[in-house]
């Protein structure tokens, strides 16, 4: 029972992940978004190409933000 995580530790766990689940889908909708409208008159200007990649960059560096897994890890006390 001790190896088992509190009360809030688990919300604040499932919190984050949350969190970092609605920013993908927050992201991805401003990659979608920016990719429509950049290529909507069918020329990709200069500015639209920079705004295109600052989103996809913006977008994968939020990948690389996602929390550690909600599974309980023990700290090597052999339980």
């Amino acid at each position: 029972m001790e190896n088992q995580p509190s009360k809030p530790t688990l919300f604040l766990r499932t919190l984050r992940n949350g969190l970092w689940l609605f920013g993908v889908s927050c992201w991805l909708f401003g990659v979608v978004d920016r990719s429509i409208a950049s290529f909507a008159d069918g020329y990709l200007s200069p500015l639209d190409s920079v705004q295109l990649f600052t989103a996809v960059a913006l977008f994968v560096s939020w990948l690389f933000l996602k929390p550690a897994s909600l599974k309980f890890r023990t700290h090597g006390n052999g339980n």
